[in-house]
């Protein structure tokens, strides 16, 4: 059973004591992610995590999907976007074996995922969201979404052109 107010903190001291090459999964599943200060908000969030011993740590190998919810650049319409990430970190057990992230296996063997999965999940999300390919976006002249009809003022653009 995971902690409500910290679904994604791990308690590892089993591992740490395991021999190498020994791992385990984990299954997540949220409903929402988000912080006071964080204006993206993840739902639907699934995903597991493998983590295995090895000589240096303890390695961390996460596949994620969630949900957030974005605003068209082109259309200005809200959607649904699916996003899918992974990653993989390794939590050292010395100084002599931390990689360029810095992790290292917390002496109380309590590992926290949160960020790993928020920034995951952030770096996922496009820069310039269009909620469909084929998006048309708005007229230049009545700001009408084009999507939803044709307002006249395009065959004009088209004809001055």
């Amino acid at each position: 059973m995971t902690n409500p107010r910290k679904p994604f903190l791990l308690n590892v001291g089993f591992l740490i004591s395991a021999s190498t090459g020994y791992n385990r999964e984990f299954d997540f599943y949220l409903s929402t992610l988000s912080e006071e200060d964080d204006d993206v908000l993840l739902s639907e969030i699934q995903g597991r995590v493998k983590i295995s011993r090895t000589p240096q740590g303890l390695l961390v190998e996460g596949k994620f999907n969630a949900q957030t919810h974005l605003e068209c650049v082109r259309c200005l319409e809200e959607y649904d976007h699916k996003l899918q990430w992974s990653f993989t970190e390794l939590y050292a057990f010395s100084l002599n074996n931390v990689t360029d992230s810095g992790l290292l296996v917390p002496d109380d063997a309590q590992l926290d995922l949160e960020d790993l999965v928020r920034d995951g999940a952030l770096l996922e999300i496009p820069i310039s969201p269009i909620c469909k390919p084929d998006c048309q976006g708005l007229c230049i002249e009545c700001g009408q979404n084009l999507n939803m009809g044709d307002c006249g003022h395009v065959e004009l653009q088209d004809k001055i052109s």
